[in-house]
């Protein structure tokens, strides 16, 4: 679909529920909440669900606190839009709610989505939150600074502060538009880049101690364990990022780093400098994303899955 085609079908709808992505990141829940407000400004009622919290560091987007855990059973939406999921395995527990919609939205930027929406638009692009902006300037409605902040949160996370080769011409003209809006550039940095709670950095420590190298220190491992987080007092949300100091070595082609999230059950985030298409490997284990950054969820014993990704990444090396 083109953009104009998907934004005259989205505004046929009175009301929407907007759905992000678990463990939801910068680009997810600026999209969500942009896309909102835009929507509010049309007189299109609009609702965004997520199954885990916002991370504190993105609390600062004004309307986060619009987000619901569940879904109300009794309440009828038009139609149902999904920002940022690759596929239905990145929200599974709202998934079930969002496939009985007559009409859902699927936007996303990621090349290994799997379309399972009723209308997907799919693009390449540095973030959803680029779509996103060309689809609120389609709808007619103005930025302002917090549609602004929105947008431009996504596009700095997931182009890891313009330092990603993501990061396009295009990318940077929205990013200039987005300031000249409003969007505080300097302190969308500082929240996600800067400041950080002190477990984090403690568990940083932690993790960065026992990063392993293989094959010549082509690949780097990281592994985060639950010990590591409860004894650190960390959560989850605050290892993001972690995954880009392997790649800081001068040696590594590929990183991924393992976070247990049960017992024998893992999340694996995988980046690759070019010579190695990461999305390749994660499909091989359900998951998928971009070809210089993946992801999987994994199950089995820690070496072994360790193992296998050393043995996929040595094979494409």
């Amino acid at each position: 679909m083109t953009i104009a085609e998907i934004t005259t079908e989205i505004l046929k709808a009175k009301s929407v529920l907007i759905f992000s992505h678990n463990r939801p990141d910068g680009d997810t829940v600026g999209s969500a909440t942009a896309l909102r407000l835009a929507l509010l400004k049309k007189g299109i009622s609009a609702d965004i669900a997520c199954n885990n919290d916002i991370p504190e560091k993105l609390r600062y987007i004004k309307s986060t606190e619009s987000y619901q855990k569940s879904v109300d059973k009794e309440k009828v939406y038009d139609a149902f839009i999904a920002v940022d999921c690759a596929n239905e395995f990145m929200f599974p527990e709202l998934y079930g709610k969002f496939s009985k919609g007559n009409v859902t939205f699927n936007i996303d930027h990621h090349v290994s989505n799997s379309r399972y929406a009723k209308f997907n638009y799919v693009e390449d692009a540095s973030a959803t939150c680029e779509l996103i902006f060309a689809l609120i300037n389609e709808m007619g409605v103005e930025i302002d600074s917090e549609i602004a902040t929105s947008l431009l949160t996504g596009i700095v996370t997931d182009t890891g502060a313009f330092h990603h080769s993501n990061a396009t011409d295009r990318t940077l003209l929205i990013a200039s538009e987005l300031k000249k809006a409003g969007a505080d550039l300097h302190f969308i940095m500082k929240k996600n880049f800067k400041d950080q709670p002190k477990e984090r950095a403690v568990l940083y420590g932690k993790v960065i101690s026992k990063m392993r190298f293989y094959e010549d220190d082509k690949i780097g491992v990281l592994i985060i364990t639950r010990d590591d987080i409860l004894s650190s007092g960390a959560l989850d949300s605050m290892t993001e990022g972690f995954i880009d100091y392997p790649m800081s070595v001068e040696s590594v082609e590929v990183a991924f780093s393992l976070l247990e999230t049960g017992k024998n059950r893992y999340k694996i985030s995988l980046r690759s400098k070019g010579r190695v298409n990461v999305n390749e490997i994660a499909s091989i284990y359900g998951g998928g994303g971009h070809v210089l950054a993946s992801g999987a969820v994994l199950n089995g014993f820690m070496e072994d899955i360790i193992d296998k990704l050393v043995f996929n990444v040595k094979q494409r090396l």
